[in-house]
């Protein structure tokens, strides 16, 4: 697919710094390793990394345009222009080449965000899980809706795994394409702080933007300095929003209200009075062997009972989000009933079937406050007891290990100590960092360092009415050791292990 450069620059404020305008661009790159000939390259500012620096190495590999920032110091003109002579290349200088770069992959693409009902769901947590409510939803209701987030991406039910929650703007729209051209007619997709503060949607207009709820979280040198810097990155979704859904529970929910309806109408959820969206006589059930949640549904556009295939109140307020975001898109309340009367999300509190008459759940709760809230919740449904199995990731935080460890010990009737992504550290010295919590408590605990053992003997160990919880990894279907990475996916192995059972006890049964 080559375009014109002119056709690429139509819409981005540019100067032309040295070479000729007229070129053929074979594809859009801005990581220097993916560089090919008769590439356009675009330099930007990472945090870490000014791609500035690759010039000469792409110009090498033969990229054969090179669109840089107007106020970049580490070349002057004169060498821009002998480079571009001694490699024939075109140099193009931007205001914002972050922006250039959503632009002139816009353009690349033929607009592809504009022929697709667009959904924006942002927010520090519920994002992944509200995203695959609402794409069920419309799909239950006839639509053919693609996905993008942290998990995967879905383009007519073809599912790919996700690099990041939400794809660099090339990548992004490269995806939309292929969503326009598998007759796709609406995406529901996750939209990070980082997508909104690096211009990665810049372009797309949302028929919903929606906000979940703000936590301490993603503040570091890397990400953001602080919670007004997160938050600011957060609100930036509005503007481009014909359609505001807003968590007005959650702590800067008025804050966030008042700020969208800046940009068009505002609708609330939640489960205060004064919220447009909420819900009423909320119920732990268990329902056609599901573990979820029922609530009466005050709502615009519905009202009635909801019940949701997942337990904890912050899958209520996930429902809410989608159910209003629905309501918003004219989707029938009966498409939501049924989408959510059977929602499954990979890795977060994912149900694996069994007839054993135990709860058997894979979550991606990866530290120790997200792992309190997973037990604190989980507790309310659980008769019987709580088995635990974790590990902890090495190369990452050392009082991590120590805190889930006291979690797990404090809140669990047992737990299998196992590995998780060890990396580069060896999986007894991370085990031995859990056990330092685990010994303030006095917890009941296993050492298993081989996670499938762990797991298998998790589920052999449990009784009926028990909950096995296999926490930390989630939707990743890898483990990481120091010398290999090998496929390991926690609702794989546990199903297999279940069906394994399962056949064992049937042909006992027949023996009998």
């Amino acid at each position: 697919m080559e375009h014109s450069l002119i056709s690429l620059l139509n819409e981005v404020n540019y100067r032309l710094i040295s070479g000729s305008p007229d070129k053929s661009v074979s594809s859009i790159v801005y990581d220097s390793r993916k560089v090919t000939p008769g590439c356009l390259f675009v330099c930007i500012h990472g945090h870490v990394y000014d791609s500035h620096q690759y010039i000469p190495d792409v110009l090498e590999k033969g990229a054969s345009v090179i669109v840089i920032s107007s106020d970049q110091e580490i070349f002057t003109v004169n060498v821009i222009r002998e480079m571009s002579e001694k490699y024939g290349a075109t140099f193009i200088g931007a205001e914002d080449t972050r922006i250039a770069l959503a632009q002139m992959s816009m353009a690349f693409f033929d607009y592809p965000s504009k022929k697709l009902e667009l959904i924006g769901i942002t927010g520090t947590k519920g994002k992944t899980t509200t995203t695959y409510m609402v794409h069920d939803i419309f799909t239950a209701a006839g639509k053919q809706s693609g996905m993008i987030g942290t998990v995967a991406n879905i383009s007519a039910g073809e599912v790919k795994q996700a690099d990041r929650t939400t794809p660099e703007a090339f990548d992004l729209q490269r995806i939309l394409a292929e969503m326009v051209e598998s007759k796709s007619d609406s995406c529901v997709m996750e939209v990070s702080s980082l997508g909104l503060q690096f211009d990665r949607v810049f372009g797309c207009e949302f028929l919903v933007g929606a906000f979940t709820n703000l936590h301490l979280d993603h503040i570091s040198e890397a990400e953001h300095a602080d919670m007004q810097e997160y938050l600011d990155a957060k609100l930036l979704i509005f503007e481009q929003s014909k359609n505001a859904v807003v968590n007005l529970d959650c702590s800067v929910g008025r804050e966030v209200a008042d700020y969208a309806k800046r940009y068009g109408p505002v609708f609330t959820y939640g489960l205060s009075k004064e919220c447009d969206c909420r819900a009423e006589s909320i119920k732990r059930i268990r329902k056609r062997g599901i573990t979820g949640t029922e609530f009466f549904l005050i709502s615009p556009w519905y009202n009635g009972n909801v019940f949701v295939a997942l337990p904890g109140l912050f899958n209520v307020y996930n429902a809410l989000c989608a159910i209003a975001i629905s309501g918003v898109c004219g989707i029938p309340f009966e498409a939501i009933r049924q989408a959510l009367g059977i929602i499954t999300v990979p890795g977060r509190l994912q149900m694996i079937p069994n007839q054993r008459n135990i709860t058997v759940l894979v979550d991606y709760a990866h530290n120790a406050a997200s792992l309190q809230i997973l037990l604190e919740t989980l507790r309310e449904y659980c008769h019987g007891r709580m088995i635990m199995v974790f590990g902890c990731g090495g190369n990452r935080s050392v009082t991590r290990r120590t805190e889930m460890g006291e979690v797990s010990g404090r809140m669990s009737d047992l737990t299998f100590v196992t590995s998780d992504n060890p990396r580069s550290e060896e999986p007894m010295d991370i085990i031995q960092g859990i056990m330092n919590g685990m010994g303030r408590t006095n917890g009941a605990y296993i050492i298993e360092p081989d996670r499938k053992t762990a797991i298998e003997k998790a589920i052999m160990e449990a009784k009926p009415e028990d909950f096995v919880i296999i926490a930390g990894k989630g939707h990743e279907n890898y483990q990481i050791f120091k010398d290999q990475t090998i496929h390991f996916d926690d609702a794989e192995i546990a199903a297999e292990i279940l069906g394994r059972l399962k056949d064992i006890r049937d042909r006992i049964t027949e023996d009998d």
